[in-house]
Protein backbone atom coordinates (compact mmCIF):
# COMPACT_ATOMS: atom_id res chain seq x y z
CA UNK A 1 0.00 0.00 0.00
CA UNK A 2 2.84 2.37 0.81
CA UNK A 3 4.31 1.80 -2.66
CA UNK A 4 1.02 2.73 -4.27
CA UNK A 5 0.67 5.82 -2.07
CA UNK A 6 4.15 6.97 -3.10
CA UNK A 7 3.33 6.47 -6.76
CA UNK A 8 0.02 8.33 -6.43
CA UNK A 9 1.80 11.19 -4.68
CA UNK A 10 4.11 11.50 -7.68
CA UNK A 11 1.09 11.49 -10.00
CA UNK A 12 -0.57 14.32 -8.06
CA UNK A 13 2.65 16.37 -8.01
CA UNK A 14 2.94 16.00 -11.79
CA UNK A 15 -0.67 17.17 -12.17
CA UNK A 16 0.01 20.19 -9.94
CA UNK A 17 3.14 21.11 -11.92
CA UNK A 18 1.24 20.78 -15.19
CA UNK A 19 -1.59 22.95 -13.80
CA UNK A 20 0.88 25.66 -12.77
CA UNK A 21 2.36 25.70 -16.28
CA UNK A 22 -1.12 25.89 -17.80
CA UNK A 23 -2.05 28.74 -15.46
CA UNK A 24 1.04 30.68 -16.55
CA UNK A 25 0.26 30.15 -20.24
CA UNK A 26 -3.40 31.02 -19.71
CA UNK A 27 -2.49 34.29 -17.99
CA UNK A 28 -0.09 35.10 -20.82
CA UNK A 29 -2.88 34.64 -23.37
CA UNK A 30 -5.25 36.78 -21.27
CA UNK A 31 -2.65 39.56 -21.26
CA UNK A 32 -2.21 39.28 -25.02
CA UNK A 33 -5.98 39.49 -25.45
CA UNK A 34 -6.06 42.70 -23.36
CA UNK A 35 -3.20 44.18 -25.40
CA UNK A 36 -4.95 43.29 -28.64
CA UNK A 37 -8.20 44.88 -27.43
CA UNK A 38 -6.30 48.08 -26.60
CA UNK A 39 -4.75 48.12 -30.07
CA UNK A 40 -8.15 47.74 -31.72
CA UNK A 41 -9.61 50.51 -29.56
CA UNK A 42 -6.71 52.80 -30.51
CA UNK A 43 -7.29 52.19 -34.22
CA UNK A 44 -11.02 52.83 -33.87
CA UNK A 45 -10.29 56.09 -32.06
CA UNK A 46 -7.56 57.51 -34.33
CA UNK A 47 -7.65 55.92 -37.76
CA UNK A 48 -10.40 58.09 -39.26
CA UNK A 49 -9.88 61.15 -37.06
CA UNK A 50 -9.54 64.60 -38.63
CA UNK A 51 -5.94 65.43 -39.63
CA UNK A 52 -4.07 67.95 -37.50
CA UNK A 53 -0.71 69.71 -38.03
CA UNK A 54 2.32 67.61 -37.19
CA UNK A 55 3.38 70.00 -34.42
CA UNK A 56 0.10 69.36 -32.57
CA UNK A 57 1.06 65.73 -31.92
CA UNK A 58 4.86 65.79 -32.13
CA UNK A 59 6.13 68.91 -30.42
CA UNK A 60 9.57 70.42 -30.06
CA UNK A 61 10.75 67.50 -27.90
CA UNK A 62 10.13 65.17 -30.85
CA UNK A 63 8.32 62.52 -28.80
CA UNK A 64 5.23 60.60 -29.86
CA UNK A 65 2.50 59.82 -27.34
CA UNK A 66 1.48 56.13 -27.74
CA UNK A 67 -2.14 57.27 -27.70
CA UNK A 68 -1.56 59.23 -30.95
CA UNK A 69 -0.47 56.26 -33.05
CA UNK A 70 -2.53 55.97 -36.27
CA UNK A 71 -3.73 59.59 -35.96
CA UNK A 72 -3.59 61.51 -39.29
CA UNK A 73 -1.41 64.62 -39.50
CA UNK A 74 -0.91 67.23 -42.23
CA UNK A 75 2.53 68.02 -43.63
CA UNK A 76 3.18 71.07 -45.76
CA UNK A 77 6.54 71.43 -47.44
CA UNK A 78 8.57 69.46 -49.94
CA UNK A 79 9.88 65.96 -50.49
CA UNK A 80 13.62 65.28 -50.54
CA UNK A 81 13.78 62.74 -53.38
CA UNK A 82 17.57 62.53 -53.33
CA UNK A 83 17.33 61.03 -49.83
CA UNK A 84 14.83 58.32 -50.83
CA UNK A 85 15.29 54.85 -49.29
CA UNK A 86 13.72 51.45 -49.92
CA UNK A 87 12.70 49.05 -47.15
CA UNK A 88 13.27 45.42 -48.08
CA UNK A 89 11.11 42.32 -47.57
CA UNK A 90 7.74 43.91 -46.83
CA UNK A 91 4.71 41.59 -47.15
CA UNK A 92 2.49 43.16 -49.80
CA UNK A 93 0.68 41.64 -52.75
CA UNK A 94 1.76 38.14 -51.81
CA UNK A 95 5.43 39.02 -52.39
CA UNK A 96 8.40 40.46 -50.53
CA UNK A 97 7.82 43.99 -51.74
CA UNK A 98 9.75 47.22 -51.18
CA UNK A 99 8.28 50.17 -49.30
CA UNK A 100 9.36 53.61 -50.49
CA UNK A 101 10.54 56.02 -47.79
CA UNK A 102 10.97 59.65 -48.80
CA UNK A 103 12.06 62.27 -46.22
CA UNK A 104 9.80 65.33 -46.19
CA UNK A 105 10.88 68.77 -44.98
CA UNK A 106 7.92 70.25 -43.17
CA UNK A 107 7.14 73.97 -42.96
CA UNK A 108 8.58 74.04 -39.42
CA UNK A 109 11.98 72.95 -40.78
CA UNK A 110 11.94 69.42 -39.42
CA UNK A 111 12.40 66.37 -41.63
CA UNK A 112 9.72 63.71 -41.34
CA UNK A 113 9.99 60.29 -42.98
CA UNK A 114 7.01 59.47 -45.22
CA UNK A 115 6.23 55.93 -46.36
CA UNK A 116 4.65 56.60 -49.76
CA UNK A 117 3.62 53.00 -50.45
CA UNK A 118 5.16 49.88 -51.93
CA UNK A 119 6.43 48.52 -55.23
CA UNK A 120 6.84 44.87 -56.28
CA UNK A 121 10.28 43.29 -56.41
CA UNK A 122 12.27 43.29 -59.64
CA UNK A 123 14.62 40.80 -61.22
CA UNK A 124 17.53 41.72 -58.95
CA UNK A 125 18.01 43.21 -55.51
CA UNK A 126 15.90 46.29 -56.32
CA UNK A 127 12.52 47.00 -57.91
CA UNK A 128 12.44 47.60 -61.65
CA UNK A 129 10.93 51.08 -61.22
CA UNK A 130 10.02 53.43 -58.37
CA UNK A 131 7.56 56.30 -59.03
CA UNK A 132 8.98 59.70 -58.10
CA UNK A 133 7.30 61.95 -55.52
CA UNK A 134 5.83 65.29 -56.60
CA UNK A 135 8.26 68.19 -56.69
CA UNK A 136 7.84 71.63 -55.15
CA UNK A 137 5.31 72.59 -52.49
CA UNK A 138 3.17 69.59 -51.46
CA UNK A 139 0.48 68.95 -48.87
CA UNK A 140 0.65 65.40 -47.54
CA UNK A 141 -1.62 63.61 -45.08
CA UNK A 142 -0.10 60.65 -43.26
CA UNK A 143 -0.96 58.43 -40.32
CA UNK A 144 1.56 58.34 -37.49
CA UNK A 145 3.39 55.08 -36.94
CA UNK A 146 6.17 54.26 -34.45
CA UNK A 147 9.54 53.20 -35.76
CA UNK A 148 10.78 49.63 -35.83
CA UNK A 149 13.65 47.81 -34.17
CA UNK A 150 16.81 46.85 -35.99
CA UNK A 151 16.83 43.18 -37.09
CA UNK A 152 17.88 40.85 -34.30
CA UNK A 153 19.86 38.85 -36.86
CA UNK A 154 21.93 41.92 -37.71
CA UNK A 155 21.16 41.59 -41.41
CA UNK A 156 21.92 44.58 -43.54
CA UNK A 157 20.77 45.90 -46.92
CA UNK A 158 22.33 47.14 -50.16
CA UNK A 159 23.10 50.81 -50.61
CA UNK A 160 19.97 52.92 -50.80
CA UNK A 161 17.98 50.32 -48.86
CA UNK A 162 17.26 49.51 -45.21
CA UNK A 163 16.17 46.22 -43.58
CA UNK A 164 13.57 47.87 -41.30
CA UNK A 165 12.12 51.31 -40.62
CA UNK A 166 14.52 52.06 -37.79
CA UNK A 167 14.28 55.83 -37.57
CA UNK A 168 17.54 56.56 -35.67
CA UNK A 169 19.44 54.56 -38.29
CA UNK A 170 17.61 56.38 -41.10
CA UNK A 171 18.32 59.73 -39.44
CA UNK A 172 22.02 58.90 -39.70
CA UNK A 173 21.63 58.48 -43.45
CA UNK A 174 19.51 61.61 -44.01
CA UNK A 175 20.55 65.19 -43.41
CA UNK A 176 18.62 67.69 -41.30
CA UNK A 177 16.60 67.61 -38.09
CA UNK A 178 14.91 64.23 -38.55
CA UNK A 179 11.99 63.21 -36.33
CA UNK A 180 12.91 59.79 -34.93
CA UNK A 181 9.87 58.99 -32.78
CA UNK A 182 7.49 58.33 -35.67
CA UNK A 183 7.10 58.12 -39.41
CA UNK A 184 4.01 58.53 -41.57
CA UNK A 185 2.09 56.07 -43.74
CA UNK A 186 0.69 58.10 -46.61
CA UNK A 187 -3.02 58.77 -46.91
CA UNK A 188 -2.96 61.36 -49.69
CA UNK A 189 -0.74 63.99 -51.32
CA UNK A 190 -1.62 67.10 -53.29
CA UNK A 191 -0.41 67.31 -55.99
CA UNK A 192 0.15 63.63 -56.66
CA UNK A 193 3.41 62.16 -57.85
CA UNK A 194 4.10 60.31 -61.05
CA UNK A 195 3.02 56.68 -61.29
CA UNK A 196 1.15 54.63 -58.74
CA UNK A 197 2.40 52.89 -55.62
CA UNK A 198 0.64 50.16 -53.70
CA UNK A 199 -1.39 51.39 -50.75
CA UNK A 200 -1.70 50.17 -47.19
CA UNK A 201 -4.52 48.00 -45.91
CA UNK A 202 -6.39 49.27 -42.89
CA UNK A 203 -5.53 47.37 -39.70
CA UNK A 204 -7.72 44.39 -38.93
CA UNK A 205 -10.17 44.49 -36.02
CA UNK A 206 -9.89 40.73 -35.48
CA UNK A 207 -9.18 40.19 -31.76
CA UNK A 208 -7.33 36.99 -32.53
CA UNK A 209 -7.51 33.62 -30.76
CA UNK A 210 -5.93 34.72 -27.48
CA UNK A 211 -9.09 34.49 -25.35
CA UNK A 212 -9.96 31.02 -26.63
CA UNK A 213 -6.38 29.88 -26.07
CA UNK A 214 -6.50 31.18 -22.48
CA UNK A 215 -9.67 29.16 -21.80
CA UNK A 216 -8.15 26.08 -23.42
CA UNK A 217 -5.14 26.19 -21.09
CA UNK A 218 -7.50 26.29 -18.10
CA UNK A 219 -9.33 23.25 -19.44
CA UNK A 220 -6.02 21.46 -19.98
CA UNK A 221 -5.12 22.05 -16.32
CA UNK A 222 -8.44 20.53 -15.18
CA UNK A 223 -8.04 17.61 -17.58
CA UNK A 224 -4.66 16.87 -16.02
CA UNK A 225 -6.26 16.30 -12.62
CA UNK A 226 -9.08 14.27 -14.18
CA UNK A 227 -6.55 12.08 -15.96
CA UNK A 228 -4.50 11.48 -12.81
CA UNK A 229 -7.69 10.70 -10.88
CA UNK A 230 -8.66 8.20 -13.57
CA UNK A 231 -5.29 6.46 -13.33
CA UNK A 232 -5.48 6.21 -9.52
CA UNK A 233 -9.05 4.91 -9.63
CA UNK A 234 -8.08 2.31 -12.25
CA UNK A 235 -5.26 1.06 -10.03
CA UNK A 236 -7.58 0.83 -7.00
CA UNK A 237 -10.20 -1.15 -8.97
CA UNK A 238 -7.56 -3.47 -10.42
CA UNK A 239 -6.06 -4.12 -6.99
CA UNK A 240 -9.49 -4.83 -5.49
CA UNK A 241 -10.29 -7.32 -8.27
CA UNK A 242 -6.98 -9.09 -7.70
CA UNK A 243 -7.65 -9.39 -3.97
CA UNK A 244 -11.23 -10.66 -4.41
CA UNK A 245 -10.22 -13.19 -7.07
CA UNK A 246 -7.32 -14.73 -5.08
CA UNK A 247 -7.93 -18.33 -3.75
CA UNK A 248 -8.59 -18.77 -0.01
CA UNK A 249 -5.51 -19.76 1.99
CA UNK A 250 -5.27 -23.55 2.82
CA UNK A 251 -5.30 -24.30 6.55
CA UNK A 252 -2.63 -26.81 7.63
CA UNK A 253 -3.20 -28.96 10.74
CA UNK A 254 -1.46 -27.77 13.84
CA UNK A 255 1.37 -30.01 14.96
CA UNK A 256 0.85 -31.50 18.39
CA UNK A 257 3.71 -31.67 20.82
CA UNK A 258 4.82 -34.79 22.75
CA UNK A 259 3.22 -33.74 26.04
CA UNK A 260 -0.21 -33.57 24.41
CA UNK A 261 0.28 -37.07 22.99
CA UNK A 262 1.17 -38.46 26.47
CA UNK A 263 -1.95 -36.87 27.99
CA UNK A 264 -4.13 -38.51 25.33
CA UNK A 265 -2.59 -41.92 26.05
CA UNK A 266 -3.27 -41.57 29.79
CA UNK A 267 -6.88 -40.59 29.17
CA UNK A 268 -7.35 -43.65 26.92
CA UNK A 269 -5.84 -45.97 29.61
CA UNK A 270 -8.19 -44.69 32.34
CA UNK A 271 -11.14 -45.25 30.10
Amino acid sequence: MSTRLGRWTVYVLIAIGFAIACAFLSNWQFERNVTRAEQIALVEKNYDADPVPLVDLIGADGSLDPGDVWHPVVLKGEYLPDEQLLVRNRPHGGTSAFEVLVPFRDADGRVFVVDRGWVPPGEGDAPDAVPLPPSGEVEVIVRLRPGEQLPASGRGAPEGQVPTINLPAIAGMVGGDVVTSAYGQIVSEDPSGEGTLGGFDSPTDDPGPHLSYAIQWILFALMGFVFIGYIIRTEIVKHREEVEGAPAPVKTPRRRDKDADVEDELLDANV
